[in-house]
């Protein structure tokens, strides 16, 4: 069965100082630069890195090393340093003024194995790693990155960022801290020097909205909500394989997973009516995959995601085989769409059971974030929700896992437990027969 853990939750006391703005180390260009169509998210992102001791970095506060780091790092990322604004017509633009970003240094009277083992979110204790200056959280006129260093009894360190996505994606995160700690290292430039050059992204005919959506009725699936992390190894995902026609298990691990959480989400749900349409949506990073033909240079940091969709009855998902949502996935994969999340949301912004965003952060680079202390046991976002939900690697019984944060509502984290487990249940074999079945 796939190993499950819940959160760990701990008291703790935190000593904060006051927060302050740190600016570029060198005078940097006053200008105004605009925003690309793809940088639409007008939300807050979350994350915290988990450093533990290094006996090497003895005597170094990695606190006072990081903020001096961050400066050198502004005169090369200097939008962060800046503010958006918004024009009369509602496009973004990035005013350059060199305010600076917030900081935060904290100690915590708590070691980092209180945090439980392996390292997986959600982490209950935001206020205490992140704090939020009050006035600092809008995402117009406000400081565009907060960060935190909170010093650990055992001497390790918890590094806590909240970035405004209107600013880059998840790579593109990545890419900025990854610069951080570079220059924490002792560089004197980043080894990817940052490209902004949004109007690459900028769309003549955005692509009109290819689906009509009917409006359920809100189900915000906010009660009673409980929260666990699925860890799959080799072995269930070898396991979950298995159930694929021998032409069908070539697939990605991104997609039998995909496929088995989807279709198990959807009986834990027990949607009102089988017959309503359920979507499922995932980012495509455009680097990588540039379907749209749209040139993107090396370095370029902001939202470059485009976005792929699946659908389905509810009651063609549970009474038909797994290969079936996973044909779903594979199809939906053919076609890159920069408009359908945004036009999905919008439209069903209250229709959480229909609606399933899953994102795939382990090749976003969050793992080359090194202020000198090692690799991170873990770095990634904090918490997931109801709608949404994400993968990231993980070291589990010395074997390399990805592990899938889930939400819902206890009856329905029940049931998606139980139909989980019930897949898995009887198709675990020995590793010598998982090591076979992986080659086909």
């Amino acid at each position: 069965m796939a190993q499950t853990v819940s959160p760990t939750s701990i008291v703790f006391t935190v000593q904060r100082g006051e927060p302050e703005l740190v600016t570029p180390a060198k005078p940097t260009p006053y200008e105004f630069k605009p925003l690309s169509d793809l940088d639409w998210f007008r939300n807050q992102v979350y994350c915290l890195w988990f450093y533990p001791h290094n006996p090497s970095k003895n005597g170094v506060d990695p606190a006072k090393l990081i903020r001096s780091a961050i400066a050198e790092t502004l005169v090369f990322y200097y939008p962060f340093a800046g503010r958006i604004r918004e024009g009369a017509t509602g496009k973004l633009t990035v005013e350059c003024t060199g305010e600076g970003i917030l900081f935060t240094e904290a100690d915590a009277d708590v070691t980092l194995d209180q945090f439980g083992y392996p390292l997986v979110p959600p982490f209950s204790c935001l206020d205490q790693l992140l704090y939020e200056e009050p006035a600092s959280a809008d995402i117009l006129n406000c400081p565009l990155v907060l960060i935190q260093v909170t010093r650990l009894k055992c001497g390790g360190f918890i590094f806590g960022v909240r970035l405004n996505h209107i600013m880059c994606d998840a790579s593109g995160t990545a890419q900025f801290l990854s610069a951080i700690g570079e220059m924490a290292r002792g560089a004197t430039s980043p080894s990817v020097l940052p490209v902004w050059e949004r109007h690459v992204l900028n769309f003549m005919n955005p692509p009109l909205p290819e689906h009509n959506h009917d409006v359920s009725e809100s189900d915000p699936l906010e009660h009673d909500l409980r929260y666990k992390s699925f860890i799959f190894t080799p072995t269930e995902i070898s396991a979950l394989r298995r159930y694929l026609p021998l032409h069908l298990r070539d697939c990605s691990t991104f997609e039998i997973v995909t496929a088995s959480i989807w279709k198990c989400r959807v009986a834990a749900l027990q949607l009102d009516s089988k017959e309503e349409t359920t979507s499922l949506i995932w980012p495509v990073n455009l680097r990588s995959n540039n379907k749209l033909n749209h040139y993107i240079p090396y370095g370029y940091y902001g939202n470059a995601l485009g976005y792929s969709i699946a659908r389905s009855t509810a009651k063609e998902i549970l009474e038909n085989p797994l290969c079936y949502t996973l044909q779903l996935l594979r199809n939906g994969k053919e076609k890159v769409n920069i408009d359908q999340y945004r036009d999905e949301s919008e439209t069903n912004s209250n229709a959480s059971k229909r609606n399933y965003f899953v994102s795939d952060l382990r090749h976003a680079g969050s793992e080359d974030v090194d202020f000198g202390w090692g690799k991170a046991l873990y770095g990634g976002p904090l918490m997931c929700m109801p709608t949404f939900g994400w993968y990231y690697q993980i070291q589990s019984k010395g074997k390399n896992g990805i592990v899938f944060p889930f939400c819902l509502p206890k009856q329905a984290m029940d049931r998606f437990e139980m139909e989980l487990n019930n897949i898995l249940k009887d198709q675990l074999f020995s590793d010598e027969e998982n090591a076979i079945i992986s080659k086909l």
